[in-house]
């Protein structure tokens, strides 16, 4: 089967395939896929299975193995592969080029599984044994320090990957395909796009944000309406934020941007485990995008509510502070921390800027589940989601213009417990 299959190599020497998954008839297209990779797990004793991992936010995750006779189940992980495919109309959302060149980087600085090969509509790469992460999870001691030190990590040693783009050129087709017809206006061109933020290297969190407001649908006044206030609340919140000091390159770090718990594997311990600390790895970088230290943090300790955003869950000031410390304390054992600023003064002032971003992965993943609403095959309720990351969006901003208390109004629930000790 796998024999004829021909294939040829990206700019960087990844090796690109002429086929794709169908959900339809999945298992049979992740079966040639598979055998294109390991030609000869298909002569060899043992079944090639495959383990869906999950019908993912935004793609499928296909775990393949062999089962050879005598293998243990170490043996049998270490030559595992995964093969991701991407969820249907995704390329508005993610920036799959990018994506691949992330997931290299990563990999080449030893914090990602080798990336194997591309197909039509998705990538292939090694398995990362491991146990994967419940949001109940994150809030153990043990798990948030290896967390934290994870994140500095990427943070510390990965370079942000930006480059200078042409003022002409427009995103690559079909990037914004989905609202090509539902847009009033020409497609934006990539200068336009990355015109939030003109000083400051792009892509990044918040061109990414911007790209995102123009390709919200507007087939009606209420739509319409919506992308206006979201647009302007973008450029508020870029300049409340985007230029405030942080660690980096210009207030810009290597940023996962989507910790959520899923994506966080638990490594099996071993003989060199430290007692008090997990070691873990993140997976999925296909919102990996230079950012904010503080809005990479700050998103994390949102996620620690689950997709059903129980806030009950989301960390105390007191945990907050003692992630931060563990953070700067593994990120000074990679990268030198500012000059001229003792320890626990860049910690008071790392915790104030996460407390100051808290808001904006609201405004982040309200924008993001609105364009699922009209893209998305999943059955998950996005409308509604994008509903409430945008009240979470709407409550911080009550709370730093002091609007909800002269109202009169109780603090919200996910306020309240941001500000508990």
């Amino acid at each position: 089967m796998s024999s004829c299959i021909p294939s040829s190599k990206d700019e960087n020497g990844l090796r690109r395939l002429p086929l794709s998954h169908n959900s339809a008839d999945s298992q049979a297209s992740a079966l040639r896929l598979a055998l294109t990779i390991f030609p000869d797990w298909e002569d060899a004793d043992g079944n090639v299975e495959f383990i869906r991992f999950k019908e993912g936010i935004t793609n499928t995750l296909l775990k393949a193995i062999k089962k050879r006779s005598g293998y243990t189940g170490e043996d049998i992980d270490s030559n595992a592969i995964l093969i991701r495919a991407y969820g249907k109309g995704t390329d508005v959302l993610i920036d799959r080029e990018r994506e691949t060149q992330s997931h290299s980087t990563l990999s080449k600085h030893g914090l990602a599984p080798e990336l194997l090969a591309r197909f039509q509509n998705g990538l292939i790469y090694k398995f990362i044994r491991g146990q994967v992460c419940e949001p109940s999870d994150l809030t153990h001691e043990r798990i948030w320090r290896g967390v934290a030190g994870r994140i500095a990590e990427w943070h510390a040693r990965l370079p942000t990957l930006a480059a200078p783009v042409p003022d002409n050129v427009e995103p690559r087709d079909g990037a914004l395909a989905p609202f090509d017809q539902q847009l009033s206006h020409s497609r934006p061109s990539i200068a336009a796009i990355n015109s939030i933020t003109p000083l400051k290297e792009a892509p990044n969190v918040w061109t990414v944000i911007q790209k995102w407001i123009f390709a919200l649908p507007t087939t009606n006044e209420v739509e319409v309406q919506r992308k206006d206030v979201l647009q302007t609340e973008l450029k508020r919140t870029v300049a409340d934020l985007a230029d405030s000091p942080d660690l980096g390159n210009d207030g810009l770090v290597f940023a996962h941007c989507d910790l959520l718990s899923g994506n966080v594997i638990v490594h099996p311990r071993d003989s060199d485990s430290l007692p008090f600390t997990e070691t873990v790895s993140f997976i999925d970088y296909e919102y990996a995008t230079p950012a904010p230290a503080a809005f990479d943090l700050a998103n994390h300790f949102a996620e620690w509510g689950g997709f059903e955003c129980d806030y009950s869950a989301l960390p105390t000031r007191s945990v907050r502070r003692a992630f931060i410390e563990e953070y700067l304390f593994c990120y000074a054992s990679h990268s030198q921390l500012p000059r001229k600023i003792d320890p626990q003064s860049y910690a008071n002032r790392l915790f104030n800027e996460v407390d100051a971003y808290r808001g904006v992965p609201g405004l982040y993943w309200g924008i993001w589940a609105l364009i699922q609403a009209t893209i998305s095959q999943i059955d998950f309720d996005y409308a509604s989601y994008a509903e409430v990351r945008l009240q979470e969006y709407w409550d911080w901003r009550a709370e730093e213009t002091g609007s909800r208390q002269k109202e009169g109004k109780d603090m919200p629930i996910r306020e309240r417990r941001w500000a508990e000790e």
